[in-house]
């Protein structure tokens, strides 16, 4: 079966049944698709004969466009985060492994079974789709590839095309960094409504990676930490307390541009191929939720500089009023991470909350799985992280215990493109 005539029955399937090869609202992608390209976020989709927020639709989120779906788009309840370090020598087996694991996305995010499905192939060989997505809707899953820094290290002639903001985190304070569970040659984020539909998605490319890509770390996130709908309800993180309230919208096409999209200068010489992507900073931050929640309530309000009920700033009524930063304590983490402490520098989030059970001591493995994007992290994660891990009161509850950075490349154009096509031409 050729690359196109899978795209082709995938999109056929999907007005067939009812179930995950049916596209919820693809028929009104065209509503969505013009929201997507301006900036990742497909904002209505049609469901029978009204229009609904696709954030409510469970349904497809477009797969190709000049920026990778996953970013600005609306974030999703559930991640399944994975990192991957590349086993093979071979430049062109990395490249097959690239363009095969495009089109499975493609499929995947469609609402599509990979290759020839779950079933109905030759019963003496495993079937093309591992099927504990049958039935289950799209669930807007998004599925967004980044290169590490290690990727660019010789084995496969990219050493002259690592960019310059594709840098080595430094060393912060407190920082106690686990390198098994840090870095990685490959990342894949997977973001969706439904659990299920974000593992299966992992799943089904690290075994079509199997020999060539090995799973380095992964992490299941739930409860979005940060939003790019503004106009939603502001979600809460582990603390209780509202998370990314000043976050970049996916509508806000100039504050993307500016603070989240690579372009221009930054997309010259070694950086060309990585115009229309973004810079990805993943931190796995431990939360001692314990010791937080033995905290008296006027004191945890001075640590983040927010009141817990609405989220409005000290001195403010509203969530969404603008911060005076000087009527927060000088240690705070709003006032500490606010573009106005740091000369300006602004990221996107998309993070979620983990628990990963206990860790033997009867406390809780729980914290935030930190997601951020960014045009460069030398203006962007490293002078707020900077500025958090030297003064920062909630340092006392937190510990960052992993860390990775990767270059987003741009999106998929059309079905004859690939994940990477441009740093490997």
């Amino acid at each position: 079966m050729t690359d196109e005539t899978s795209t082709e029955q995938a999109a056929a399937e999907q007005t067939a049944v009812p179930s995950r090869r049916k596209v919820i609202g693809w028929g009104g992608a065209g509503l969505a698709l013009g929201a997507a390209a301006a900036g990742g976020a497909a904002l209505l989709t049609r469901d029978g004969d009204s229009t609904v927020p696709v954030a409510e639709s469970g349904g497809a989120v477009p797969f190709h466009g000049p920026h990778q779906a996953g970013i600005a788009t609306a974030v999703q309840d559930r991640l399944h985060f994975a990192s991957f370090d590349v086993k093979t020598k071979d430049r062109d087996e990395l490249i097959q492994l690239l363009k095969d694991w495009t089109r499975a996305a493609e499929r995947m995010t469609a609402g599509a079974e990979v290759g020839e499905g779950a079933y109905g192939g030759l019963p003496e060989a495993p079937p093309d789709d591992t099927g504990e997505a049958l039935g289950l809707k799209p669930s807007r899953l998004t599925l967004t590839i980044g290169f590490g820094p290690s990727l660019f290290d010789g084995r496969f002639g990219l050493k002259d095309k690592r960019p310059g903001a594709l840098v080595d985190l430094p060393k912060f304070p407190g920082d106690n960094l686990d390198p098994a569970r840090s870095g990685g040659d490959i990342c894949v984020q997977a973001c969706a409504d439904d659990p299920q539909v974000a593992v299966h998605a992992i799943r089904n490319l690290a075994r079509i990676g199997f020999g060539k890509v090995a799973v380095r770390w992964s992490q299941l996130g739930f409860g979005k930490t940060s939003s790019t709908t503004p106009d939603a309800q502001t979600p809460r993180n582990l603390f209780g307390f509202k998370d990314g309230t000043r976050n970049i919208a996916g509508t806000e096409t100039e504050r993307l541009a500016k603070h989240v999209w690579v372009s221009g200068k930054d997309a010259e010489g070694a950086a060309a191929w990585m115009d229309g992507g973004s810079y990805l900073v993943a931190r796995r931050i431990r939360m001692n939720v314990e010791t937080w929640d033995r905290t008296p309530l006027s004191e945890q309000e001075d640590i983040f500089g927010r009141d817990k009920k609405e989220g409005a700033p000290v001195g403010k009524a509203k969530e969404h009023d603008e911060p005076f930063l000087k009527a927060m304590k000088p240690d705070s983490h709003v006032r500490l991470a606010h573009p106005d402490s740091n000369n300006g520098a602004t990221i996107l989030r998309r993070g979620y909350s983990f628990t990963d059970g206990t860790d033997g001591l009867g406390r809780l493995e729980a914290g935030l799985f930190f997601l951020a994007y960014q045009r460069d992290v030398r203006t962007g994660f490293i002078p707020v992280q900077s500025s958090l891990a030297k003064s920062d009161a909630l340092n006392e509850y937190t510990q960052h215990v992993a860390s990775a950075l990767f270059a987003v490349p741009p999106g998929v154009r059309d079905k004859d493109d690939w994940w990477g096509r441009a740093l490997f031409a």
